[in-house]
């Protein structure tokens, strides 16, 4: 016998061997199980998740020769034809193939004729979307009121195609994407079966290439088998999808995270030798840029099984939140314009180079140069950089008053300000983002000349970043004029914060503004002449 293809071999036969689609096999169990049938049917999904298997199991439950039945015997002479595809009233029709209105008039000729050999005669319109506007038209009537021995069954990739008239006269179901740890469970049980020896991380690659297809993941599989002359091995499955090793990802995130220029376009150029896929490696930098934002927020409990790596909490480390985010978006624009690039490689190049040089230079890395140039002759000059960043605290604890490491000391300037006006401290310093926020919601505290105390208002606790209150901790320095320690509390602050200050003087003037333009002569005009009223919300103070 010859040999039969895993995706066609592992076909489910039954509603309980589908593997995902949990909503629609629970909605068709119940209406065959309780009698309670439709005339037609459309199944929607992307390629490869069940549209067409789910139909033929439909259909067999309607022909088994045990009767209507979720659970059709499978053993049966309707139920053998109809899996091997001869079944007289199964009617499977290519949409693609039979776009014109005389073809469907044909097959639509039939309808009113009993089956021949079951209990119903279904009609299966494979990609239905692909009819013309006269097919359906031609299709209409006869999907409204078919006679009681008919069914349609109808499978599109793109329902949206479909006229608003059709739609309305079908059940719908949307077939989910499956997940890439249902799809590598099924790999897993199909090689179990098979007798095939397999590493698991080349089956998480299968899964992750498919997807969502079930029908994709066999199919490559199937390839990864041959390729690996009978065995489905990591590195085979990374040669065979052109894929890069996750080694070399974490080693240029290491490179991104330490501005290590040289050694970054260093192991670009081995990974060219490898003739790679270099928008796939793209994409799997991103990936692996996702899951460590995921780790500095959730924590370990917040990714998946497969996304376990001892070196993915270093990565967290030394990477702040706000560079992974930065990374991540411009290698989502990179994505995007990698096609319009002279070639793959220098296109991703270029991705890695603005991750280098558009990160915020905070003092833990310093940029090396390619051309051996010292960073100060290659690089405009650099904001004072603060001090290294310390470990935080693992994600979810609760924060614990913590005392900032003391910055390197700084020239005392000319005029040091007194930490006890914190108002006009704070805005006096150079600051922005999370830092300026964060200063803006304390409250001073206590300064003996060396160790500055402050209150952080409870509500705002999710500001104090180690990277912003290492800035801010650096900028009272400058200001103070000598070496100093910031030590920050969580209390509700006993008078009013730079931030709530402002807020209500930004309210006051906001006020004031509005009772000068009711009371304004030329307003009152308006109003009493043309009937006009003040939008308040439009109303915006000036600096004037």
């Amino acid at each position: 016998m010859s040999y039969q293809v895993l995706a066609r071999k592992w076909r489910p036969r039954g509603f309980g061997e589908l593997v995902g689609q949990e909503h629609v096999v629970r909605a068709l169990t119940n209406a065959l199980d309780n009698d309670r049938l439709h005339h037609a049917y459309l199944f929607s999904g992307t390629r490869g998740v069940g549209k067409t298997t789910l139909a033929r199991i439909f259909a067999k439950s309607l022909n088994c020769e045990q009767g209507v039945s979720a659970s059709p015997c499978g053993a049966c002479s309707s139920c053998r034809e109809i899996d091997e595809g001869r079944f007289a009233d199964l009617l499977e029709v290519d949409a693609a193939s039979r776009t014109k209105v005389d073809q469907t008039r044909e097959l639509l000729d039939n309808v009113p004729y009993a089956p021949v050999r079951g209990r119903y005669k279904v009609y299966l319109i494979d990609e239905v979307h692909m009819f013309s506007a006269s097919s359906f038209n031609a299709l209409l009537k006869t999907l409204e009121e078919p006679p009681p021995h008919v069914k349609f069954l109808l499978a599109t990739t793109d329902p949206q195609k479909m006229p608003v008239t059709v739609l309305s006269r079908c059940l719908q179901f949307n077939l989910k994407r499956l997940p890439v740890e249902q799809i590598r469970g099924q790999l897993e049980h199909v090689l179990g079966e098979e007798g095939i020896g397999y590493e698991p991380e080349g089956l998480l690659r299968l899964a992750r290439a498919a997807d969502g297809s079930m029908r994709d993941a066999l199919s490559l599989m199937d390839q990864a088998i041959s390729f690996g002359g009978g065995s489905v091995h990591a590195e085979d499955v990374r040669a065979m999808l052109g894929s890069v090793a996750q080694d070399r990802l974490y080693l240029l995130l290491e490179d991104l995270a330490g501005g290590d220029a040289q050694a970054l376009f260093g192991h670009v150029a081995e990974m060219a030798e490898m003739t790679p896929d270099f928008p796939a490696a793209l994409q799997e930098l991103l990936v692996l840029l996702y899951r460590i934002g995921l780790l500095q927020v959730l924590g370990e409990g917040g990714i998946g099984s497969e996304d376990q790596d001892p070196r993915l909490p270093v990565l967290a480390e030394r990477l702040s939140p706000e560079d992974v985010q930065l990374f991540y978006q411009i290698g989502l624009i990179g994505q995007r314009d990698l096609p319009l690039a002279p070639d793959p490689r220098s296109g991703f190049e270029m991705v890695l180079l603005r991750m280098l040089i558009f990160r915020p230079d905070d003092g833990s890395a310093s940029v090396v140069p390619v051309g051996g140039l010292p960073a100060s002759e290659s690089r405009p000059p650099a904001k004072p950089a603060p001090a290294s960043k310390p470990q935080s605290a693992p994600p979810g604890a609760a924060p614990e008053p913590r005392t900032s490491a003391p910055p390197e000391a700084a020239a005392p300037s000319a005029e040091a300000a007194d930490p006890s006006d914190w108002h006009g401290l704070v805005g006096g310093l150079d600051l922005g983002g999370v830092a300026s926020q964060l200063a803006g919601h304390c409250e001073f505290e206590a300064w003996d000349g060396s160790v500055l105390k402050l209150r952080l208002d409870p509500a705002c606790q999710h500001l104090r970043v180690a990277s912003s209150e290492q800035r801010l901790a650096k900028a009272l320095q400058q200001r103070l004029g000598g070496q100093m320690r910031l030590v920050i509390s969580v209390a509700a602050p006993q008078a009013e914060t730079p931030a709530q200050r402002q807020a209500r003087e930004r309210a006051e003037l906001q006020r004031d503004t509005e009772q000068g333009l009711r009371a304004d002569p030329l307003v009152k005009t308006l109003q009493e002449k043309f009937d006009a009223r003040l939008v308040a919300d439009s109303i915006e103070p000036t600096d004037d």
